[in-house]
């Protein structure tokens, strides 16, 4: 066991200061003495881990993801104390981050497992941003694999989660528009786009750091796959090259602006 332990407190030894890097191993070696320390540092590899995921694109990224994880669910799993509850919040978003890097690289069945683990684990942390995040991940499966009935449930069910943040409320309910319209149901679609459109101003506040990318430009992306789904496509031209222009520079090369990019071009060419 000890052996076992010494090798998973390597996955992070790259990624951390050196003092950050000895409350993590110590915590690794003694769980019940988890410290609020070594919780905030793993956040912080974690946030890096995700903006980095913009800059390199998610196939690097997995295999040494899928290491960390394995540190982290071991270290939940023996950790006691008051500072548990922390670790559980990061655990889920890292199986969540998991699941977004398999989806992201093609890898849909592996990504399917780790979303509802997350979940699963974020309803236990109390944390609706995370669920209805897990939930919009699988949203974007569906949309990735041409299936609308699921993009509309899944998005759906996003958009319905208890506690979400008004930003992601927004676009989930526009992206379910989108799998609503391509099923012919044109009307619920015409609501949820406008319930989305009420929650425009709401959605300006700070997201939250585990959906950090939910900017108003970004809104605007989902805005225009809605009306692409429902043949709209000057707006929908509109919508997404004015969010594709107005990402932050690390953000406009990224491997999933692929699809908004081809979504541009597809309603260009039908305008």
């Amino acid at each position: 066991m000890r052996s076992d332990r010494r090798a998973l407190a390597t996955a992070f030894a790259a990624l951390l200061p050196p003092d950050d890097h000895g409350r993590v191993s110590r915590s690794i070696a003694r769980p019940a003495r988890l410290d609020r320390q070594a919780v905030d540092a793993l956040a912080g590899v974690l946030a890096a881990q995700r903006r980095l995921d913009d800059a390199v694109g998610a196939a690097p990224l997995v295999r040494p993801t899928e290491a960390q994880l394995l540190t982290v669910k071991q270290l939940l799993r023996d950790a006691r104390g008051p500072h548990r509850d922390a670790l559980l919040g990061v655990v889920a978003e890292y199986v969540q981050f998991a699941g977004w890097l398999h989806a992201s690289a093609g890898n849909y069945v592996e990504a399917s497992v780790h979303l509802y683990d997350a979940v699963e684990l974020a309803d236990e942390a109390g944390e609706g941003t995370l669920a209805a995040q897990a939930l919009n991940f699988r949203g974007y499966i569906a949309r990735r694999q041409g299936r609308p009935a699921a993009v509309a449930r899944w998005f759906d069910a996003a958009y319905r989660t208890p506690g979400a943040h008004a930003a992601q409320r927004m676009g989930d309910a526009a992206q379910a528009a989108q799998g609503y319209a391509q099923l012919g149901e044109r009307e619920t679609a015409k609501r949820l786009l406008g319930e989305a459109g009420n929650l425009a101003e709401a959605a300006r506040a700070q997201p939250p750091g585990t959906a950090y990318w939910l900017t108003p430009d970004f809104q605007r992306l989902s805005l225009g796959l809605a009306h692409l789904g429902m043949a709209e496509y000057g707006a929908a031209a509109d919508h997404l090259r004015a969010g594709l222009d107005g990402l932050p520079a690390e953000q406009r090369h990224a491997d999933w602006t692929a699809e908004y990019r081809a979504a541009l071009e597809e309603a260009e060419r039908a305008r």
